[in-house]
């Protein structure tokens, strides 16, 4: 390997290095080795020689960034479209999926000291290309002052690349965003400057209902006015909604909500397990945003589960209630806990349109709402949980061990996160069985799994 600094030294930041690119981290980015010395390169897979920028430098390792690609890896195939949410297009599928199915197993092994879980082969995408039922978008303005839409550009928190085709949503999406991009600047709208603060428009956040057909548009401006009304006219959706918020950060949470046209909601329907449920979703909710795969994740917890229709289960982080719904026909009663207030009105009214009698829901920090639940409800038989990115923290899990259900069923979207806790339940006696891998996110790193542990 050859190097801009001198050998046997950590290369500073900004240097540029020739390197070969021999594994995959966690997270997507190729590991090259340099003397020893550590370096995970975005935009690198197995097999490339690339020259590549350091943009980060640690004791342990340094970050960086692909400039020029010098030579490709045999298994590199050509990217569909440039896409800062599809890093692993420029894979094969099959690759993808060996990859994944092989980083939930390493984590467990390395991070929770299993050296015997059985994993099973991971479940593949129903569909590959153009699955997200959700798309944010942000505003900003090309190189010659044109309006554009699309996506930041990688490691550029100010510069916004304009989509016209997006292959991760449906054409029904790429119509909606493309409307609003020509009506803004038929209008002469400025974007929102993330430097200086000004400007107008900031983001437009797509939702659609892959099987009610519904779709929502919601954007987010600045403090200010614009024929708003006249938007929401000129673009095919079945609601729109405008968000004002007055901050400098870039979210689309904050700020105050106008319905312009049609509903606040929008209806999705998922099948799990044989059922048919139907879920309302405000546009601050979370829902998965792969509707094909939330099925077979769902339904993965469900099985996993292994309910004879009398257990108590409790689904803690429950949200709007999709995996309470799933599980509620195959249990005696299911309780649900959840901090945002929203989702559990959302989560009670998915319960009456379902004709679910058997799910409760409570508004409460899973950290302090476990006991006082136990004492209310009894001890459960199940207990399931989807927790955000981070994982569990040690108080919930202490709170899961005291609640001593017979089985637990471990929803996660992080294995490396998933591998601590796993480790701490074990240690406390139980037993990890199975660990069921889910690509819900193809073209992406990121991993889905359904975990299983029975009290020994």
């Amino acid at each position: 390997m050859e190097s801009s600094s001198p050998t046997g030294t950590r290369p500073q930041k900004g240097a540029e290095l020739e390197l070969s690119i021999d594994s995959l981290a966690y997270g997507g980015a190729g590991v090259a080795r340099l003397d020893g010395y550590v370096l995970f390169v975005q935009g690198a897979v197995p097999g490339d020689r690339v020259r590549a920028r350091v943009t980060k430098r640690k004791r342990a390792y340094a970050e960086a960034r692909v400039v020029e690609l010098l030579e490709p890896s045999a298994d590199r195939i050509e990217a569909r479209a440039p896409h800062p949410g599809a890093p692993w297009q420029v894979l094969p599928y099959e690759r993808q999926l060996a990859e994944k199915e092989s980083q939930v197993r390493e984590a467990l092994t390395r991070i929770g000291g299993f050296d015997d879980v059985l994993v099973e082969p991971i479940v593949p995408a129903v569909e590959p290309w153009r699955y997200r039922n959700k798309l944010e978008y942000s505003f900003g303005e090309s190189e010659d002052g044109q309006l554009v839409l699309g996506f930041h550009r990688p490691g550029r928190w100010n510069e916004i690349d304009d989509v016209s085709d997006d292959i991760l949503a449906s054409e029904r999406v790429d119509a909606v965003r493309e409307a609003v991009k020509a009506w803004c600047r038929e209008e002469g709208l400025s974007a929102f400057d993330r430097r200086g603060g000004s400007g107008l428009l900031r983001n437009l956040v797509v939702r659609e209902g892959r099987r009610s057909g519904q779709v929502q548009a919601r954007i987010v401006t600045s403090e200010g006015d614009f024929r708003a009304l006249d938007l929401a006219e000129a673009i095919e959706a079945t609601g729109v909604l405008w968000t004002r918020t007055g901050g400098v950060a870039e979210t689309t949470r904050d700020g105050e909500t106008d319905l312009l046209k049609g509903s606040a909601t929008i209806e999705e329907e998922l099948t799990c397990a044989g059922e048919r449920l139907r879920f309302r979703i405000s546009p601050d909710a979370f829902f998965q945003t792969n509707t094909e795969m939330a099925e077979r994740l769902y339904g993965a917890a469900v099985e996993l589960a292994e309910l004879s229709g009398r257990e108590r289960v409790y689904d803690l982080f429950s949200g709007i209630g999709t995996i309470a719904m799933a599980l509620a026909p195959a249990a005696g009663e299911v309780w649900g806990i959840e901090l945002v207030e929203q989702a559990v009105a959302d989560a009670i009214e998915n319960a009456r349109l379902n004709g679910i009698d058997n799910a409760r829901f409570y508004a409460g920090d899973v950290r302090t709402a476990m006991r006082p639940l136990v004492e209310e409800a009894g001890a459960p038989d199940v207990l399931v949980v989807d927790p955000p990115r981070a994982g569990l923290s040690q108080k919930i899990v202490r709170r899961m061990i005291e609640a001593g259900a017979k089985r637990i069923v471990y929803v996660s979207c992080n294995p490396t996160t998933l591998a601590p806790n796993a480790r701490q339940l074990a240690d406390a006696g139980y037993v990890l069985d199975r660990v069921r891998p889910v690509d819900m996110f193809p073209q992406t790193p990121h991993i889905e799994c359904v975990a299983q542990l029975s009290l020994s």
